[in-house]
């Protein structure tokens, strides 16, 4: 028999064998998750005939959507069906973003995953001592990156540099009942840490450290329904203005105050008609002054002005994953070129919204390797 006619007859044999193993090989390994299909064409917000403010840009589950794509995952991929989404989220709840660098608190894996986009890279923080982590929540950062997580475990804020190392600790587990959130001040000298209290407490408060010595300065709020009063505060932003907005989550409203703590004015009520709430949960603010609310009941965030007038919304609740699609949102935020981070712990996924006037390419997000050319 020739070498020739022995090649003909072996290789569709070991085509044959080769996909019987890695139907195999698929069979044994674990079946990941399956990412929703995506929807044709780009998904502006509000839909037309309105003018368009913002696109649906990405949806990051897990490392592998940051990772670059190498022949070896490649080949892994196609034959074990494994590394599909990589080291994928938990529990996430809130989220942070400087430079292109995603961070995102997750309390059951008490860590913080960080997806730094540009550079293509993901790790975690919190895992080791000095500064590991035990049910990290909110998390804030400083204008040099510095990473701010409440952990109501330990009832304290650890600081981390940008690339996780651990710089220090303040606060002291006789400071709060229930520590929920931290807000840096833009300014850099004040950290607001929120106390969500309890049902049979009345510490549902602010309180203002100095960012240098760690030592408290004042606290404001205490349980109630009445102006300036909280009832389970769950968030807080500063404002362009330097006012402090504040998600008074049990009386379905966001409060403003202004930098020392006085009461201004409120916006938002129960009730299911845009510019109500039902169960808002985190805030962000964008370079303009606008004020992002996420409603978990709702499965949207809402936009409104400085002063507390509706502007649009995105999202909808739904039981199936897809771009804007939300069961259990958490965690919001606004970056430096104005793109939108939405965290659905249902999902276990953070949805990104571009500007629509922001290019694809454009800002820190649009660096990330293998990133398209700029389009609508």
């Amino acid at each position: 028999m020739s070498g020739t006619h022995f090649g003909n007859i072996a290789r569709p044999v070991l085509m044959l064998l080769a996909g019987a193993v890695a139907l195999l090989l698929a069979a044994c390994a674990p079946v990941p998750p399956v990412k929703p299909a995506a929807e044709p064409g780009p998904m502006a917000f509000p839909a037309p005939p309105e003018e368009p403010r913002f696109i649906y840009e990405r949806t990051i589950y897990g490392s592998a959507d940051v990772l670059p794509e190498t022949s070896d995952s490649r080949l892994r991929n196609l034959l074990t069906g494994e590394g599909i989404r990589g080291e994928g989220l938990n529990k996430p709840n809130a989220i942070a973003v400087f430079r292109g660098r995603i961070f995102v608190s997750d309390s059951v894996e008490a860590v913080i995953r960080v997806f730094d986009v540009p550079n293509g890279r993901h790790f975690k923080i919190g895992i080791d001592e000095p500064g590991k982590l035990s049910k990290p929540l909110g998390i804030d950062v400083d204008r040099q990156g510095n990473l701010y997580v409440a952990d109501n475990g330990a009832r304290a804020i650890l600081i981390y540099d940008k690339d996780g190392k651990f710089l220090r600790k303040i606060g002291d587990p006789k400071w709060f009942d229930r520590l929920a959130n931290v807000t840096v001040d833009p300014k850099g000298d004040r950290v607001y840490l929120v106390d969500v209290g309890g049902v049979t407490s009345q510490q549902h408060r602010v309180r203002v450290i100095n960012a240098s010595s760690g030592e408290p300065l004042f606290d404001f709020g205490k349980r109630g329904k009445d102006p300036g009063d909280f009832n389970f505060p769950r968030d807080m932003v500063v404002g362009k203005d330097g006012r402090l907005y504040i998600v008074d989550s049990g009386n379905f409203r966001v409060q403003i105050f202004d930098r020392e703590g006085k009461f201004l004015k409120t916006f938002g009520s129960i009730g299911r008609q845009l510019g109500q709430f039902a169960r808002p949960k985190e805030i962000a603010t964008d370079s303009a002054g606008n004020i992002y609310v996420v409603d978990t009941a709702f499965g949207n965030f809402q936009i409104f002005n400085s002063e507390g007038d509706m502007l649009m919304f995105i999202g909808t609740r739904s039981e199936q994953d897809g771009p804007a699609r939300y069961m259990l949102p958490a965690g919001i935020y606004v970056d430096e070129d104005g793109r939108v981070y939405m965290v659905d712990q249902w999902f276990r996924k953070v949805d990104i919204f571009r500007p629509f006037n922001l290019k694809a390419d454009a800002g820190y997000l649009g660096q990330r390797p293998g990133a398209k050319p700029a389009s609508r």
